[in-house]
């Protein structure tokens, strides 16, 4: 795949990262402006991960109909009018809306961004290209509550919504002129009314399930440190704002680091192999932050170690489950891409939403969620491998 469009796929992937990392600083101004606390500001955390949810299943068909690049220009133009309705926003509800309609526009790349990896792609080298693609959308959670903090201080809380909309103004005119039409043509476009029973029999399919559950749950479990983050390191470890843009951001540099080591690891193992134990560290990983929440250890060098591996470790599992799921479905490669990006985001918006149900004054909400998130993700790898393995015997 060229480079340009590894760029231009990485940039799309990074409205995801930038809409909900970069104004997580900006969680109290907006709260002051709006009338509103912190709690109530975190439902547009929620409610963004709705749209992106809601939002997929509706692209994948129509780019399975319409091509790639039409409903990602629709999307981009999406986006860049909410995020320019979220900075003029007077009330909380204006701002929940137009998080929403945000969301809405912003997961078009994320379906897009799948089916055009698939499209170019066998299934080993789609899993290097998703860690390629790591590797660039990586950078947004390390610069995006910097970025966030340096607007904040500049311009207030409005302007990390308008540096969003001229972002996404910028990715609309690279993909008109810069990112060609992949889907294949001598594919045979299925009818838009035959979206519903196609996304039914992908549901009733399980080695599909099984494997985007695995990626989808693992990756729930960085949502929920996402949501509970601010409050763990501003409020319980007393972190600054300006430096918890930067512990935020070693956080995602071990993620990217963590993503590069996947085309190295593939060449000793299969995909179904590194799963299997890197859902093992995972679970290991995240039991251990459980235990150090629950004894409410004060040193924050304590906590941080088993979290850098909690959340670097996803990195090597979303990327080879995501490739396992896809694969054999170039003809609906759109709908499969949307289907396990919806799955994805509703499981995060669950995971999310738990934190701050659960708040307690202590770390364990966000390192309890994870936890189960671990196991959960341990148990989907498990039935993967046993249906892919029980396929593979009955085909010999």
């Amino acid at each position: 795949m060229p480079f340009y469009i590894l760029l231009i796929l990485g940039g799309l992937s990074a409205f995801g990262p930038l809409a909900i990392d970069m104004y997580l600083p900006a969680f109290p101004a907006i709260g002051a402006a709006l009338a509103a606390d912190t709690d109530q500001v975190q439902l547009s955390l929620s409610v963004y991960f709705l749209g992106l949810a809601s939002g997929q299943l509706i692209y994948g068909p129509l780019a399975d109909l319409y091509g790639r690049r039409g409903p990602l220009l629709f999307g981009i133009g999406l986006f860049c009018l909410a995020s320019l309705g979220c900075a003029l926003a007077p009330s909380l509800e204006w701002l929940l809306a137009a998080r929403f309609a945000q969301a809405l526009g912003g997961c078009a790349g994320m379906v897009v961004n799948r089916a055009v990896v698939r499209d170019l792609c066998a299934p080993i080298d789609a899993a290097k290209a998703f860690s390629q693609l790591m590797l660039i959308m990586g950078v947004a959670p390390i610069l995006a509550p910097l970025l966030g903090s340096t607007l904040l201080l500049i311009g207030g809380w409005e302007s990390i919504f308008l540096f969003l909309a001229l972002f996404s103004a910028i990715f609309a005119l690279a993909v008109y002129f810069f990112l060609p039409e992949t889907l294949p043509q001598h594919l045979t476009p299925p009818p838009l009314k035959t979206s519903i029973g196609r996304y039914l029999e992908l549901i009733r399919e399980p080695l599909f399930m099984l494997h985007a559950l695995t990626g989808g749950v693992a990756m729930a479990g960085m949502f929920a440190y996402i949501a509970g983050s601010p409050y763990v390191f501003m409020e319980l470890y007393e972190v600054p704002a300006d430096q918890y843009a930067w512990l935020f951001g070693s956080v995602a540099t071990c993620f990217i680091l963590t993503a590069q080591l996947n085309s190295r690891l593939l060449r000793r193992w299969t995909q179904l192999q590194l799963i299997k134990r890197m859902t093992a560290v995972y679970l290991l990983a995240t039991w251990a932050l459980l235990l150090i929440a629950w004894l409410r250890l004060d040193s924050l060098w304590l906590f941080m170690p088993p979290l850098y591996v909690s959340v670097g470790v996803i990195a090597l599992v979303l990327p080879n489950a995501s490739a396992c799921a896809l694969a054999g479905h170039g003809h609906q490669a759109g709908v499969a891409s949307a289907l396990m990006g919806t799955m994805q985001f509703i499981i995060a918006g669950i995971t999310s939403a738990l934190v701050g149900v659960l708040h307690n004054d202590s770390a364990m909400p966000m390192a309890g969620v994870m936890a189960v998130c671990g196991g959960l993700t341990v148990l989907m790898a498990l039935l993967a491998r046993r249906v892919s393995l029980r396929q593979l015997a009955d085909t010999v």
